[in-house]
């Protein structure tokens, strides 16, 4: 049985913990070490953790019969759009196809709704498969930017939206 817990101050090292796990899997098969470590320990650091968390950020936990195997994070974006957004959500690879990345969104997607939410965007690496979940999940590809993150490295995504209110 798979359940969500909101992430609390405690829990970021579990988030580091599942980054760190995750990520070389997803994108190593097309980013450098080099980048991949820049990005985690830019991204995933005690102290970036914690600021989303004062900001207001959700992180949800996903809990597979006791063990933790995926996370997600989302914020309000743009208040006056009201259009939230999806910063992270990541699964162990070993948990593929069991259903944990679509409880996840479909919780960000409901939560975001009661918040009077009208639209869900987030952005992918257009070379992650995970595009492909998305536009199943109702996401649109609604254009392609190349963001300098710093150390010579970009992200090279697909931002997409989904209507949701």
């Amino acid at each position: 049985m798979i359940l969500l817990r909101k992430a609390k101050e405690e829990d970021l090292p579990i988030i580091t913990d599942l980054a760190e796990r995750i990520w070389p899997a997803t994108y190593g098969d097309y980013l450098s070490d080099e980048q991949l470590r820049f990005m985690l320990d830019k991204m995933y650091n005690h102290g970036e953790l914690l600021e989303q968390l004062r900001k207001g950020y959700t992180f949800l936990i996903a809990d597979e019969d006791g063990a933790d195997v995926g996370f997600a994070c989302f914020s309000l974006e743009i208040p006056e759009e009201v259009v939230y957004k999806l910063h992270k959500l990541y699964v162990l690879p070993e948990t593929h196809g069991k259903g944990v990345g679509k409880i996840l969104i479909n919780e960000v997607v409901n939560l975001a709704t009661r918040e009077g939410g009208k639209a869900l965007q987030l952005n992918v690496n257009r070379n992650n498969k995970a595009k492909d979940f998305y536009l199943k999940a109702g996401f649109v590809i609604k254009e392609t930017v190349d963001l300098d993150i710093g150390n010579g490295f970009y992200m090279n995504d697909y931002v997409m939206e989904k209507q949701i209110g």
